[in-house]
């Protein structure tokens, strides 16, 4: 007898195992699309424009439209999943995902093409925050910082990979393919959720979902995203740009007021009283700007002023990736041992000295012995620091409440990444302008190129049409301004990192020490009935 209670204690467990596994490679499959459609289209664009007859402004686009409704609605994707089951919300994304690739992919004009990718990005709201919200419900606390290190990893790998694979189908199939090559991806996550996935839900949330506050974040959100997409190439004064950044505060501003007095708020008070969750929500904000401001700039760098050609400025920021890939899963689990707030204070000082490393990059840098060490660094920094970050943030809420705190968490790492770009972007054009300003020119074609370095700046300068000492003035002017301006740039990205680091430092909070696991009772290899842990309720 008990010889075949052991078996089917073996059987269960492996079962369950499996399960596990096929719950997190639904979740990592699921948050990847929606990463690769968020960078591999950029380089389909030029194809785009010569299919499609997009501009300029068209092609900007194709790209924001995805990126505005994602990081808008990325609040009430995770409410629905809490409320109506995150297994349910997660398949009807995945399935809208799949159409909406589909249908871009067949889209037959550029204005076409724009709406089909707003409501991709609407879908993959769905998805976005319940990839962690369903491994926070499966996995319990000894083994979820191992599970979100290997999510942030691999989620990580498809960010770095997404370029090239790009490239690879433009070339070879086509810019549609971009799109398509989604479907069959999805189709198969589907199936492992409908197989690994278990149902979870808050089963304290009753009502309707708070439709006030969703049009109002959403709106603020968009708008606010807009202006600071547009603030850098159209100036911050422009009247649409300032009308849309003060509209978005308003609509935030009206958000915050409304959350106060709903039955059911897409972003309750309570959650912020929560010291662990607001740090490593503050900490997000610093350390995702520093990232992603870093990331825009840099290949935009090598490939402009130091000379780089696309594949090698796209590959020399590997070495990021694969410290992710390798170090997340590992510093995950070791921030379930000892705490996530040394991890949190020392890796974003580590990442901003990596910063203040390629600081020092120039017209004639060398890979290995001025970008590759900055890179390390910094990728180093970030390999230490998301996982235990990510699971300070999930630990801050019990398991019920997972959805609203990955909702949040995951909006303002987006939108801190469109900060990051704007803040670093406008720092490039302010310090550029004010290095030019002061180049003696002696005729109005020189004049002229430098005023088209001006308005690009990490460009490689316009010489045609100059004589030998004028073309020679003008490339050097660039080269020296976009110099001087990358260092500052670097510099205030370094800054916003160490700011990750001194917050978590202060303010972050290691949860007490589990107690040590209880003896094995007698007859303890007899198989017990699983049990699953009562949801406790949130103290509001």
């Amino acid at each position: 007898m008990s010889g075949r209670a052991s078996r089917f204690g073996d059987a269960s467990a492996r079962s369950t195992g499996a399960r596990r596994r096929a719950t997190l490679v639904a979740s990592i499959l699921g948050l990847s699309i929606v990463i690769l459609d968020g960078t591999v289209v950029g380089v389909a664009l030029p194809k785009i424009e010569e299919d499609l007859g997009a501009t300029l402004a068209d092609q900007t686009w194709v790209v924001n439209s995805y990126l505005l409704a994602l990081s808008a609605l990325l609040l009430v994707g995770g409410a629905l999943g809490d409320r109506y089951g995150r297994k349910r919300v997660y398949l009807i994304g995945l399935v809208g995902f799949g159409v909406t690739s589909l249908i871009c992919g067949l889209a037959p004009s550029v204005e076409l093409l724009i709406l089909f990718r707003a409501l991709q990005g609407l879908a993959g709201a769905l998805l976005v925050p319940l990839t962690l919200a369903i491994i926070a419900a499966e996995f319990d606390e000894s083994e979820r910082g191992s599970a979100i290190g290997a999510w942030a990893a691999w989620s990580g790998l498809a960010a770095a990979l997404g370029p090239l694979v790009g490239g690879l189908l433009v070339d070879s199939a086509g810019w549609r393919w971009v799109f398509f090559i989604n479907v069959p991806v999805i189709a198969a996550t589907v199936v492992l959720v409908l197989w690994g996935v278990k149902e979870s839900r808050d089963e304290q949330e009753t009502g309707w979902i708070d439709i006030p506050g969703a049009v109002l974040v959403a709106a603020g959100l968009g708008l606010a995203t807009y202006g600071l997409v547009e603030g850098p190439t159209r100036g911050f004064g422009d009247p649409l740009v300032l009308g849309s950044l003060i509209g978005g505060a308003i609509c935030l501003a009206l958000f915050a007021i409304v959350e106060r007095h709903v039955a059911n708020p897409l972003m309750p008070g309570w959650l912020f009283r929560r010291p662990n969750f607001t740090a490593a929500n503050l900490a997000t904000i610093g350390l995702y700007a520093a990232l992603s401001g870093a990331f825009f700039l840099i290949p935009i760098f090598l490939q402009g002023i130091a000379g780089w050609s696309a594949v090698a400025a796209g590959a020399a920021l590997l070495p990021v990736t694969i410290l992710m890939l390798t170090l997340s899963s590992r510093m995950g689990a070791l921030g379930d041992r000892f705490g996530p707030r040394w991890f949190m204070a020392v890796g974003p000082v580590i990442a901003a000295l990596g910063l203040l490393l390629l600081a020092g990059i120039d017209r004639d840098t060398s890979y290995l012995l001025e970008v590759l060490p900055g890179l390390v660094l910094f990728g180093l920094g970030l390999a230490i620091t998301v996982a235990p970050l990510t699971t300070a943030v999930m630990d801050s809420v019990s398991a019920n409440r997972s959805g609203l705190a990955s909702g949040v968490n995951n909006m303002l790492s987006r939108v801190a990444g469109l900060l990051g770009i704007a803040l670093l972007g406008a720092i490039i054009a302010w310090r550029a302008g004010s290095e030019l300003g002061d180049v003696p020119v002696t005729s109005a074609e020189a004049n002229a190129a430098l005023d088209d370095v001006e308005a690009s700046p990490l460009a490689p300068a316009p010489t045609e049409g100059l004589d030998p000492t004028a073309a020679e003035v003008v490339t050097d002017a660039a080269a020296s301004a976009a110099e001087s301006a990358m260092t500052w740039a670097m510099v205030v990205a370094a800054i916003l990192a160490a700011s990750a680091g001194l917050i978590s430092a202060v303010f972050i909070r290691n949860r007490a020490p589990r107690p040590a696991p209880e003896p094995a009772p007698p007859c303890s290899h007899i198989a017990a009935a699983p049990t699953r842990p009562v949801p406790q309720p949130d103290s509001r």
